[in-house]
């Protein structure tokens, strides 16, 4: 490959030319300088876990800018990564090395998050570089810069300190399995699975018209009441995959208010209930 003095680089390859217009060096746009920018370092295998634990819980509806993105608020020496679209929150938090007085919210887009876990493939360590209109993410030759979403992300406080009646352990495999199979009768204007829990059951029921029903269970430690609620069997199968405990806890009260869902790890999910459909 050769570069002229005029617009113009020239390829070759054996036989083959190419020839290609280009542009002065001095037209590229300039790096921002980040250098005085607020800084932490994470490993670049927990900067990564806490996006994808968080990201896939990201609006994907451009119409629902604010959620289009993912949330980094820092408070107290602690970063907590949220995502939402408004029907199921992910939740991570975990300590940096940043002064305690220091506070701050970012929301980085979904595509820059996406490229920063691409990034993130070595074992090293990551630095995150925060501004007020940007952040960048350096893990090792690599540096990304991104723009930030502008506006005010949703106070997500109230859903997550919402107090549950009931605490189930469930075994997050055989429910993953059982969700699978139930789903399959749900229709695309309505994907509902009806849990109902008796005395040491979890019964799992979707009705389709055009397929008919589907009904599994499981044991369950649970020796109340009956209790019945509803939820989005795909958004329950996201939030099991990005869990690796063999026990899940789910916190309910009711058939109106959200199912949260806790593992070992500081993660925490959220699922909002559906309308509970007559058998």
């Amino acid at each position: 490959m050769s570069a002229s003095t005029g617009e113009m680089a020239k390829i070759i390859s054996g036989s083959s030319c190419f020839r290609l217009l280009s542009m002065g060096k001095e037209d590229f746009p300039m790096l921002p300088d980040i250098q005085n920018s607020i800084r932490f370092t994470l490993s670049t295998e927990q900067l990564k876990e806490m996006l994808q634990r968080t990201s896939f819980a990201v609006s994907r509806e451009e119409s629902r800018y604010i959620l289009t993105g993912v949330l980094f608020t820092i408070a107290n020496g602690i970063i907590t990564v949220v995502g939402t679209d408004g029907k199921r929150l992910a939740k991570i938090d975990t300590e940096i090395s940043l002064d305690k007085s220091f506070t701050g919210d970012y929301i980085i887009p979904i595509k820059a998050v996406e490229e920063i876990i691409k990034i993130c493939s070595e074992d090293t360590e990551a630095t995150v570089f925060l501004d007020q209109s940007k952040i960048a993410v350096e893990c090792g030759n690599t540096l990304l810069i991104t723009k930030l979403l502008s506006g005010d992300f949703p106070d997500f406080t109230p859903v997550i300190s919402t107090e549950s009646s009931v605490q189930l352990d469930l075994h997050r495999e055989e429910l993953i399995s059982l969700l699978k199979q139930v789903a399959l009768f749900t229709n695309e204007s309505s994907h509902s699975v009806k849990f109902t829990f008796t005395p040491g059951e979890l019964t799992l029921t979707a009705n389709c018209t055009k397929v008919g029903e589907g009904k599994v269970s499981m044991a369950v430690n649970y020796s109340g009441e009956l209790l019945e609620i509803a939820f989005n069997p795909f958004f329950f199968l996201d939030i099991l995959k990005h869990s690796k405990d063999e026990l899940v806890n789910l916190g309910i009260s009711d058939s109106y208010n959200p199912g949260i869902i806790t593992d070992s790890t500081r993660s925490l999910f959220v699922i909002m209930p559906m309308r509970l459909h007559d058998d």
